[in-house]
């Protein structure tokens, strides 16, 4: 008799962790709203604006390596990224900061809010290549998404404040650092008692593939996605779900491009690779928008991320997403 209620017992135990996983698993998964899905609708003439816009960027900004190990490279983009918000008519910011000898910078311009102009909404991306690579898509994608970000919101009047941030120093050996641009940048507003609400990392969003087979995962997500890399990925971590929620709902009303989102522990294999973790060591929601980088592009990291390898017109597609994403958000009651 004892041995059968022993027997008992473990059961229970592991059903109740079964059922634990399962029900972790479902709340990091599920996400509202519908995805895009069958063929793609002809882009329209704002998106092949925006192509056109995105490419030229790319080019300038990472058409060569440039980190603090390349120092005149890293500053021909740090000025292109200055010259292209001011020549939108922004007056342009800048956070100097000492790495090792080297004086760099985080780039920033704003749109305040009319209202709740207290409720900061930080839209950001870094701008620096890793050692060994061009970095075309790792991260020139994302910078040229914050530049016309920032054009399609000039002479706008949202409710709350947004700024578009580029920052310096987010790759290794400065990644998860003191010496990370992003790490300064969230520690600052935080000395500053800024409100910020939302923060959106826009990482590596230029490479996509119909082909099946193209995409992978880090255990045990590849059992809840597609295996074709054709969308863009929402990725939180378990604190910021509800940021993740309700941004992609409203992303996947005004995109014409697949999506997925994941809320997840950081502990996964790429839930922090990037700026928006130095805005969760504060305490603030944040999220990173990514085509998944080395789960995807073969070029990760390479000299081969090369402007070439960009998918532009389905990066202006992405863009036409976060604007209307941004819009619903910055206006939101």
């Amino acid at each position: 008799m004892a041995g059968k209620i022993r027997f008992a017992l473990r059961m229970l135990f592991w059903l109740t962790l079964a059922a634990a996983i399962a029900w972790l698993l479902w709340y990091m998964v599920r996400v509202p709203g519908v995805s895009w899905s069958g063929a793609l609708q002809p882009i329209t003439a704002e998106e092949k604006f925006l192509a056109d816009n995105v490419r030229r960027h790319i080019a300038a900004v990472a058409s060569r390596e440039h980190n603090v190990f390349k120092p005149a490279e890293l500053e021909v983009a740090a000025q292109y990224i200055e010259n292209a918000l001011a020549g939108l008519g922004y007056a342009v910011a800048t956070q100097r900061f000492l790495s090792g000898p080297a004086e760099v910078r985080n780039i920033e311009v704003e749109v305040l809010g009319k209202g709740r102009r207290e409720e900061i909404i930080v839209v950001g991306a870094h701008y620096d290549s890793v050692s060994g690579a061009t970095g075309a898509n790792d991260n020139g994608s994302g910078v040229a998404a914050v530049i016309e970000l920032a054009r399609l919101f000039r002479g706008s009047r949202p409710a709350r404040t947004l700024r578009f941030v580029t920052f310096v120093n987010e790759e290794p050996p400065f990644a998860h650092s003191d010496t990370m641009g992003s790490r300064q940048y969230a520690r600052r507003a935080r000395e500053h008692g800024e409100n910020i609400v939302a923060m959106f990392s826009l990482e590596t969003i230029g490479y996509y593939s119909d082909a099946p087979g193209s995409q992978r995962f880090p255990f045990p997500l590849g059992f809840f996605y597609p295996s074709t890399g054709n969308f863009v990925a929402f990725v939180s971590n378990l604190s910021s779900r509800a940021l993740l929620h309700e941004t992609i709902v409203s992303f996947r009303r005004h995109a014409g491009i697949p999506s997925e989102g994941v809320a997840a522990p950081a502990f996964i294999p790429g839930v922090d690779w990037s700026d928006h973790w130095s805005f969760w060591q504060e305490g603030w929601p944040a999220l990173m928008v990514t085509d998944t980088a080395p789960y995807r592009y073969p070029h990760y990291h390479t000299m081969q991320d090369t402007p070439d390898k960009v998918d532009y017109e389905r990066l202006a597609r992405v863009v036409t997403g976060l604007h209307g994403m941004l819009r619903d958000l910055a206006q939101a009651k």
